[in-house]
């Protein structure tokens, strides 16, 4: 009995020991798959390369682009917060469209997607909405508006119809204006 014991103990031990040995491996070939070799510009004259030419939240290390950060010594962004994506154009986005049905909104992914509405003013057209926010940080390219647009024909079916360029330009350009207005607002308060 005291025989089978040790051995169970024996065979538990080996198995963790090479489970260990496989977790390690794998993160090191885990790590080293992302891999982009970092190679700054070199002084013409001297053929090396200086230390404060070196662009260290470019390079790409084990630990992802910029590497790793202590004590909060990253540069801030002005990204308003621990959304996924800017917390300024998201709140503006949805300001801004808020008189048309939201259908999906991922505030991670920066997806605002709505159903159909119709005016009042025009009840044989609808208008569709798709909203995406592209960056962490407040910047003018940072969102885009895609509309779609249908007519009712005489029998009552929906058909796609063009939307002016424009269009989309102007609602991005509302929802920026909101942006800017939300983070003026935080910072004066």
């Amino acid at each position: 009995m005291e025989k089978t014991k040790s051995m169970r103990f024996k065979i538990k031990k080996s198995a963790l020991k090479i489970g260990f040995i496989f977790a390690i491996a794998g993160g090191v070939l885990t790590s080293c798959s992302n891999y982009e070799e970092y190679t700054p510009e070199q002084d013409e004259t001297s053929g090396t390369t200086a230390l404060e030419d070196i662009d260290f939240e470019e390079r790409n290390t084990i630990f992802g682009k910029g590497g790793l950060t202590l004590f909060g010594s990253k540069p801030e962004d002005n990204s308003g917060g621990a959304f996924g994506v800017n917390f300024y154009l998201w709140r503006a986005s949805i300001d801004t469209i808020s008189f048309m049905p939201v259908n999906t909104a991922d505030a991670f992914g920066g997806v605002i997607l709505t159903d159909w509405h119709t005016p009042p003013e025009a009840p044989s057209e609808r208008f569709k909405l798709n909203v995406y926010i592209l960056d962490r940080k407040l910047r003018a390219d940072g969102v885009r508006v895609a509309v779609f647009r249908q007519i009712q024909d005489r029998t009552g079916n929906w058909k796609d119809a063009a939307v002016p360029d424009e269009t989309g330009i102007k609602i991005e350009d509302a929802i920026l204006m909101r942006a800017r207005q939300l983070r003026n607002q935080s910072i004066t308060n």
